[in-house]
């Protein structure tokens, strides 16, 4: 097998791969937490709500994709494996069932939060390890995804 190696120093390629995969993990359950909501969503805003959930999947997949990539080209193995998932997520489960617009968008207000705190923490603990990885992943996710968090709460004003 050939592996692939960094260019970073094994301490940074220890604190950028941590970082990526807590990233992937996130982003990862974003997507099913939004797509999840998106089915079950009912109320007097179902459809505008609805639209925006598939728009936070969209973001979420692609970035995920995004930090998936940047970590292969590191030479860390991306794991973005079920259990993995719901082992490492910062966002809360959410329950089976009909969900009411006004509940939806509180969930997708918390998720996005939650991401948020941990993907800034992340463009933190890059910053000196690996300004690319602090700028293309993380940067610019955290910048999408408090676009779509102004957007969610400005629904529930």
């Amino acid at each position: 097998m050939h592996a692939v190696k960094s260019p970073l120093s094994d301490a940074d390629q220890k604190t950028v791969s941590e970082a990526l995969q807590g990233a992937l993990v996130d982003l990862i359950d974003l997507s099913l937490v939004a797509k999840q909501v998106h089915w079950n969503v009912v109320g007097p805003r179902f459809l505008t709500v609805h639209l925006q959930l598939d728009e936070v999947v969209d973001t979420a997949r692609t970035h995920s994709d995004t930090v998936a990539e940047r970590a292969s080209a590191l030479g860390v193995p991306p794991d973005g494996r079920a259990a993995t998932v719901a082992a490492g997520s910062g966002i809360d489960p959410v329950a089976r069932g009909w969900v009411e617009d006004t509940e939806a968008v509180r969930t997708l207000v918390a998720a996005l939060s939650a991401v948020i705190t941990r993907m800034r923490e992340r463009v933190a603990a890059t910053g000196d390890a690996d300004p690319v990885t602090q700028d293309i992943p993380f940067i610019q996710i955290t910048a999408a995804l408090e676009k779509h968090h102004w957007m969610f709460q400005a629904e529930n004003v």
